[in-house]
């Protein structure tokens, strides 16, 4: 029995100070969450429209044999920078040497034959003077000096024919550019029927296209006809697949004639600087389009943007430290930013860490984002 008062003293001891805590708390008031607030800012923004892209070399040029022969040397490493006029291939020539050296014996042979035909011609109009010959005579030596003229001739264009036919046994490059992989190496016979024997591709400058829909299509002519320069060429800029940008900036210079009928949309291209071959021809890059010059607009970071059912807001604390809730119009994406068009003010503070642990009218207290 005794045991059993002492156990009950106990648990109303315990609840009392249970109970004087709980006043103590409900009198002096829990301290209020503390969240991070950042300013609504004002910055010069250019105003983006953002595309996929594809890089396409300026210049692409199918290497391929124009005789036919084996090949004796191949002078390039594959994936190597070429220049116009560097020597890659060449085909066996002692075959083609030997078909000049046969064609300009023939030309000496016509040449030859065409001097005997020209005085035999003299002789015989020297002799039909004193009709010592008939005119018929005479003519025939004229059409055999007009028939050895021609052959000279046509020998004369056998033996270009031939000198060219040697010439083609080195394949030099035609442009500037990187060369891929041999599709044949030294020792294959090739002619003009084996197809390509490499490919080289121009480096810098280089293309990126994009398709544009027939809205961007119009809303840029808009821009055009309202701009006092005329200036037909936008400026583009380049996000590489690791997501970082690419450094060098480029100009569109083609807008294609006409829509593509599958899609509903116009080929763009635009040329950039490519220095140091970052841009790979057919690689998928993201595309940012300027439309118009830079605006001073109010920017938030992305973090204080919230998605409900009825749209985009932010939680804002006011002077009096109390927690509002505002829709608000969102904009283009500023790297981390946002631009924001309606429903906030500059110098407006809005929540960015913390949002989860408050609500409309509620008490914080507030730490400045640092700024980067």
């Amino acid at each position: 029995m005794v045991s059993n008062c002492r156990l009950a003293g106990r648990f109303l001891v315990a609840a009392c100070i249970l109970v004087i805590g709980y006043e103590t708390a409900a009198t002096q008031g829990s301290p209020p969450p503390a969240v991070t607030v950042a300013p609504v800012a004002s910055r010069e923004v250019t105003t983006t429209g953002d595309f996929i892209g594809r890089v396409v070399a300026i210049d692409k040029v199918d290497v391929v044999a124009r005789i036919s022969g084996f090949i004796n040397e191949r002078n390039f490493t594959e994936g190597q920078q070429v220049k116009t006029g560097d020597l890659l291939f060449r085909i066996e020539p002692d075959t083609y040497k030997a078909a000049v050296d046969q064609q300009a014996a023939n030309l000496a042979k016509a040449k030859a034959t065409e001097v005997n035909a020209n005085l035999q011609l003299q002789r015989g109009q020297e002799l039909v003077r004193n009709q010592n010959i008939p005119q018929s005579e005479v003519d025939q030596r004229a059409a055999n000096a007009q028939a050895a003229h021609a052959d000279v001739m046509q020998a004369q264009a056998l033996l270009e024919q031939a000198k060219i036919n040697l010439a083609y046994t080195e394949i030099r490059s035609p442009i500037d550019g990187r060369i891929g992989a041999a599709n044949f190496t030294v020792g294959n016979l090739v002619s003009p029927s084996s197809g390509t024997l490499a490919t080289i591709v121009s480096q810098d400058p280089i293309y990126v296209t994009f398709q544009a829909s027939e809205a961007d299509i119009i809303a840029y002519k808009h821009r055009i006809a309202a701009s006092t320069d005329k200036n037909p060429h936008v400026t583009i800029h380049i996000k590489l697949p690791d997501g970082t940008v690419y450094p060098h900036p480029g100009l569109t210079n083609l807008l294609d004639v006409q829509v593509q009928a599958d899609t509903d949309t116009v080929l763009v291209r635009a040329q950039l600087p490519n220095p140091e071959g970052m841009l790979i021809p057919g690689g998928i890059v993201g595309v940012q389009v300027e439309r118009g010059g830079p605006q001073t607009l109010l920017v938030i970071p992305q973090s204080a943007v919230q998605l409900d059912q009825a749209g985009r807001y932010v939680m804002l604390v006011g002077a009096d430290k109390k927690v509002e809730q505002r829709r608000i119009t969102t904009g283009v994406e500023q790297g981390r930013d946002i631009v924001v068009t309606d429903g906030l003010k500059q110098g407006e503070l809005v929540i960015v860490e913390g949002i989860q642990k408050v609500h409309p009218g509620q008490v914080v207290a507030t730490n400045l984002q640092a700024q980067n």
